[in-house]
């Protein structure tokens, strides 16, 4: 390494080197084709899905539809974002003053290992206020968000600040304390 390129590298913030979350807004309906690209890219990056059965008058039909409709998250340094920036039917990444903004490292990784482990998730309107819990056991460990029962089930409704969205799971009413 070169004493100039040494200084280019020490130049560079760290946040610009760091590998972190962020949530990349898409076009209406393009979060499959995005996450196809991203793939092909060899860009890291996270579309849950979730089942939904839909009906129609000659048939029904299971569906995987994205459990955060407008948004792939990506794991990237901010100093590759062009990789993704440039893929047909990204927007932008979401952030603040035309900066993007990482998500909470440890929110993302719950969300992929429960969804993984077959958890039941849906979406579910962004929730702010409410009883605060907090996840004692399971996959979803140390997260907190808010209660809900519906249906004689329990669900936790994990709520993503940054892009304004939540999502609802399935949990036992005993894997939870208030917070």
């Amino acid at each position: 390494m070169t004493m100039a390129s040494r200084s280019a590298q020490s130049e560079i913030p760290q946040s610009f080197r760091e590998l972190l979350w962020y949530a990349a807004y898409t076009s209406a309906n393009h979060e499959k084709r995005v996450a196809e690209q991203l793939g092909v890219r060899s860009v890291e990056h996270f579309l849950p899905v979730y089942e939904s059965m839909r009906r129609w008058k000659d048939r029904r039909m299971k569906l995987q539809l994205p459990l955060f409709p407008g948004y792939v998250f990506v794991r990237l340094a901010l100093r590759d974002r062009l990789q993704v920036l440039q893929v047909p039917g990204v927007a932008k990444l979401v952030g603040f003053n035309g900066m993007p903004t990482a998500l909470p490292q440890g929110e993302i990784e719950a969300l992929r290992t429960s969804l993984r482990s077959g958890v039941r998730a849906e979406p579910h309107p962004y929730l702010k206020a409410g009883r605060r819990i907090r996840v004692k056991t399971g996959s979803l460990a140390g997260l907190e968000g808010v209660l809900l029962r519906r249906k004689n089930s329990t669900r936790f409704v994990i709520s993503l600040d940054l892009i304004m969205r939540s999502v609802a799971v399935e949990i036992e009413g005993s894997e939870v304390e208030a917070v």
